[in-house]
């Protein structure tokens, strides 16, 4: 009689607290439901005010975790780099890293780190990540193409504060009139980052071969080519040629990009 009576009373207790578990998950779930209508609405704290108490009722929810950190990292605002925005990048990231320690190569979590990086202006960990997602998805050329696009911020911001050194503001085409010191320097702090970017737009290229944006970056790139040349004419004259060709470029793959547009928009049709 104990014995039996012992075990009604442990299922009654397994009972309730599966009931519970169970009543838990369903606010859970309520409060995720919550927070994408208002992450929909732009309502970005309500969103993630909802998807903090989804968590709370149940701790295991993934997609309760991933959707609040991408939630906070809407709230990012870019090149801004004060304590409460800085507090909500990192907030980002740590869900983000977070979701990767459960969920290894996800792609969209990889994404989201390098965006939030590139915005709060930490420019390696932003083309790491990048990096990663070029090691699960290699024919992603937007990921080349942004690696490309940073290598340009970094290079033309270093280019033009040693220039402006030299009272100089930026022509474009290979800054002539810069100093042997300033040349030396561009050279020192630029070669890297651009033979990287070279490499990375003419890679997002190959992939898509219409990509008018790698392209108009091949253009600024090669531009910055042309500073870390100075000393040698012809190499500047040659980069400043390929700057002007893949602009010209850019303009052909945007008119076949319109046209694909147009043609969608015909359904398909077109005319001869």
């Amino acid at each position: 009689m104990k014995a039996n009576a012992r075990v009604s009373a442990t299922v009654a207790l397994l009972l309730s607290l599966g009931m519970l578990t169970g009543c838990a998950k369903l606010k859970a779930r309520d409060q995720l439901t919550k927070g994408v209508a208002a992450f929909k609405n732009a309502q970005y704290e309500q969103a993630t005010n909802a998807f903090e108490k989804a968590i709370e009722y149940d701790p295991t929810y993934d997609t309760a975790k991933l959707y609040l950190a991408t939630a906070y990292s809407y709230q990012v605002v870019p090149n801004l780099l004060d304590d409460n925005n800085m507090k909500t990048a990192n907030k980002a990231i740590k869900g983000f890293q977070d979701y990767l320690n459960d969920h290894p190569g996800d792609k969209v979590s990889l994404q989201q780190l390098a965006s939030i990086y590139r915005n709060i202006k930490k420019y390696p960990d932003a083309k790491r990540y990048e990096m990663e997602v070029i090691k699960v998805d290699p024919k992603d050329a937007e990921a080349h193409y942004t690696i490309g696009f940073v290598d340009w911020v970094e290079a033309y911001d270093n280019a033009r504060q040693l220039l402006a050194a030299d009272g100089l503001t930026d022509d474009g085409n290979g800054n002539a009139k810069m100093s042997k010191a300033t040349c030396a320097k561009i050279k020192e702090k630029n070669t890297d980052l651009v033979n990287d970017g070279l490499d990375h737009l003419k890679q997002a290229i190959a992939i898509n071969p219409t990509y008018d944006d790698a392209f108009q970056y091949l253009n600024l790139v090669y531009r910055r080519q042309a500073d870390v040349l100075c000393g040698d004419p012809a190499a500047v004259k040659a980069a400043v040629a390929n700057a002007e060709k893949a602009s010209q470029d850019a303009m052909g793959a945007r008119k076949i990009n319109e046209q694909k547009k147009e043609e969608k928009l015909r359904g398909g049709v077109t005319m001869n």
